[in-house]
């Protein structure tokens, strides 16, 4: 019983989700299944070219190719939900929590800056995460 009052306390303290546009919910959907599929390439894919991955402890990793490489091996069970979010003209962001099973307490957090091509099409312009689990 005690456990349930903990964890519901702690679901009640994360940020609500929050309903994306449709053009942007592609984004998350799109990245949930690339990671699930550890399809890095698909994942690269849904980076600007010039697009960054910035990676804790780690430099930055620059352009489709190198993200491509970056994300070879990584993925599994994903779950991501925005709690903001905000466009103006081309450019964008999301901002949000992931785990690996929905409706779960997220395991960390995450910032997605966008930008939208001529075709209206939205790119990831970088991609930062952080877990939520504190440092020993």
């Amino acid at each position: 019983m005690l456990s349930g009052i903990v964890l519901s306390a702690i679901l009640l303290a994360q940020e609500p989700t929050v309903e994306l546009p449709r053009e942007l919910a592609r984004v998350l959907t799109d990245y949930e299944t690339a990671w699930v599929a550890r399809d890095a390439k698909a994942l690269a894919g849904l980076f600007a070219e010039d697009g960054y991955v910035l990676p804790g402890g780690r430099p930055p990793v620059k352009g489709r190719a190198a993200i491509e490489r970056y994300y070879q091996g990584h993925g599994g069970p994903l779950s991501l939900r925005a709690i903001a979010y905000a466009m103006e003209g081309r450019v964008g962001y999301i901002l949000g929590g992931y785990t690996s099973e929905k409706g779960q307490e997220d395991d960390g957090k995450f910032t997605l800056t966008l930008r939208k091509d001529a075709e209206g099409k939205w790119w990831i312009v970088s991609d930062m995460d952080n877990s939520n689990r504190r440092w020993q």
